[in-house]
């Protein structure tokens, strides 16, 4: 027998820019390291009003064969039916292999334009222009790309690494309040997971973070990119110890899919923290002063850590057996055993997890 042995080469290393008013040398430094012969902007509804044509003049500007395509706003779009639309209309313009895809717009944006990179011709490379806060700490960076399936959030897609990921603060100034405090849930959960120090600069600058004080949001946006970076370089496809950027996801997706996504990503990861974090307790991992901690700081955030009423305790239950961290048939939690540090691949009797779900109705 002749073996012959593969040995994979590939850097996915790129860099993340953070600050006011970046944007604008964006067509330059992609036309210094790519210089692709087109450029397709994929954003929403809602991001294409607001941005849109600024946008499409300053990338036009330098790349002459720019086009931009957008889709209805909002998570019903991250579907398989949008992934097939943008192909087509991509197809039908006459683009080829030497594109840039660019995403502007928030988590769905980024996690559907990602996936059509991903496949498209086999692969095509991407740049990230996350215009939400959600987007900006969590959904841009990783390479995480995907759609939405009747059954679960996030269950078909592939990873798929972006050449660039740019951070402008500047688009967070068009959000509501209410989308806005949907990213520090996320921020919240980075400092749980990872990093003691940064709860308790959290816990100082809460009020200033929700206020959007330039320096505070800054500062906490490049420590939180920082964290995660950390996590991404030491396991990129989830094998192990990434999977505890899931806290609060296994309740929190089922609470998202549930509400036929009323309920914002980040409102029911909120609600999904402060349920995992009870489970925590039952093992004996966390106490009651630190549960008061965590709920405290959620509801400073203007978040929320009480179940709907409208939404079943059972068919949570159910829906989490549809995760896709999920082995063998078993549901599987990342679950903090202090602040700053979390396990993962933790099982959970259903019955105590029933319990505290009971707790927060």
């Amino acid at each position: 027998m002749l073996r012959v042995h593969l040995k994979k080469t590939v850097d996915d290393s790129y860099n993340i820019d953070i600050g006011s008013g970046i944007v604008a040398s964006l067509p330059s430094l992609i036309q210094k390291k790519f210089s692709p012969t087109f450029c397709v902007i994929i954003t929403d509804s809602s991001v294409k009003k607001l941005y849109g044509k600024k946008i499409l003049s300053l990338f036009s500007k330098i790349f002459p064969q720019t086009i931009l395509i957008d889709f209805p706003a909002g998570e019903h779009s991250k579907s398989r039916e949008t992934k097939s639309m943008l192909e087509d209309k991509i197809f039908n313009n006459h683009i080829g292999k030497d594109c840039l895809l660019i995403a502007l717009g928030g988590g769905v944006v980024g996690d559907v334009t990602g996936f059509v990179a991903a496949t498209l011709f086999r692969g095509v490379p991407f740049f990230q222009i996350p215009t939400t806060l959600l987007a900006q700490v969590d959904s841009s960076s990783g390479g995480k790309t995907a759609v939405d399936h009747p059954s679960g959030k996030n269950l078909i897609g592939a990873y798929h690494q972006p050449k660039h990921l740019c951070i402008d603060t500047d688009f967070l100034a068009t959000l509501t309040q209410e989308e806005y405090v949907n990213g520090i849930a996320e921020i919240i959960k980075q400092a749980l997971i990872q990093d003691k120090k940064f709860f308790l600069f959290l816990e100082r600058e809460m009020e200033h973070l929700v206020q959007q004080n330039k320096e505070i949001l800054h500062k906490t946006i490049v420590w939180n990119c920082k964290l995660k970076a950390n996590i991404i370089e030491k396991d990129e496809r989830e094998a192990g110890p990434r999977k505890i950027l899931n806290f609060g996801h296994t309740i929190g997706h089922a609470l998202e899919t549930l509400s036929d996504y009323e309920l914002r990503h980040g409102y029911a990861v909120a609600i999904g923290m402060a349920a995992e974090s009870r489970i925590a307790y039952r093992f004996g991992w966390l106490s009651s002063e630190n549960i008061k901690r965590i709920d405290t700081l959620l509801l400073r955030a203007q978040l929320p850590v009480r179940i709907p009423k409208n939404i079943s305790i059972e068919k949570i239950i159910a829906k989490t057996f549809r995760d896709k961290k999920n082995r063998a048939g078993k549901v599987k939690y990342s679950l903090i055993d202090s602040i700053g540090h979390c396990k993962f691949n933790v099982e959970a009797d259903e019955h105590i997890v029933r319990e505290c779900l009971l707790e927060l109705q």
